[in-house]
């Protein structure tokens, strides 16, 4: 039934969507004249490590558009207001990377060079239900934060590290959200808890899988595996605990092991 004046009084999430708005920022405020401050053989490392990413802001932003209905259908209306500035950042973050590549004068790798990331993208979309789709997502920036903060540190005078200081600042509203309306959610069914810790091995086990299908590239670049699967790892067991997911925990698979925690200082 379609409520003329819905109820809005979840102030937590109203606060994230005023963030939202408030941090938006478009691609042409980046000095694109700016040299790239990459060595060739970097720039090509960057074309191959960057596409999964990419592929992940587009997906992203079809996905948030797919379930939105659904956060309608359930008058859940501060969820759909921070969902929209949700879509509007991940078609930012997937612009702002295509003119990366564009200034680099490379292009990412077609899926049939890295068929892995057709399987990850798979199955974040396994199931259609907004609740099983947003933990996907929570996975997925764990890594992205991670991933662009790592490369920042390695690079932070390129023009990479302009506009991905951007990103991760966005990320960080996502993971907020992601985690807030999960743990609501996870009271009131938490039935589902058994399905999200099965979901977060199998993508765990896919990031690992990319990362080794560009791996050339990562090792150019100065994207070590071993800080980012810790940092990863450790980020995910840390929402895990808070989430109370670990009741419902089995034997770790054996590519899911718990890293030494990682020191981020910008974060």
């Amino acid at each position: 039934m379609i409520r003329v004046f819905p109820c809005v009084d979840n102030a937590k999430l109203m606060e994230l969507f005023r963030k939202g708005v408030e941090g938006q920022w478009s691609a042409s405020v980046i000095d694109w004249d700016q040299p790239l401050g990459l060595t060739q053989a970097e720039q090509r490392g960057f074309a191959q490590v960057l596409t999964p990413v990419y592929l992940g802001e587009q997906a992203a932003m079809i996905g948030a558009s797919s379930v939105l209905p659904q956060f309608f259908a359930a008058h859940q209306t501060e969820a759909q207001l921070y969902l929209s500035t949700f879509i509007l950042d991940e078609a930012r973050h997937f612009e702002t990377i295509t003119r990366f590549y564009n200034k680099m004068g490379l292009r990412p790798l077609e899926i049939r060079d890295l068929k892995v990331m057709f399987r990850y993208q798979a199955r974040l979309f396994k199931s259609r239900d907004k609740v099983e789709w947003l933990w996907g997502i929570l996975l997925s920036d764990v890594l992205a934060r991670h991933f662009y903060h790592i490369l920042v540190k390695a690079h932070p005078d390129s023009l990479f590290a302009q506009f991905a200081r951007r990103i991760i600042t966005d990320e960080a509203r996502h993971l907020a959200f992601a985690e807030l309306y999960l743990t609501d959610e996870l009271r009131r069914n938490p039935g589902l808890k058994p399905g999200f810790l099965k979901t977060r091995d199998e993508l765990i086990g896919l990031m690992r899988a990319i990362h080794a299908g560009v791996k050339d590239g990562a090792d150019v670049i100065g994207l070590d595996e071993k800080l980012l699967f810790d940092a990863v790892v450790h980020d995910v067991e840390k929402k895990v605990r808070r989430m109370q997911l670990e009741s419902y925990q089995e034997e770790p698979q054996e590519d899911y092991q718990l890293g030494e925690p990682v020191q981020d200082d910008s974060m």
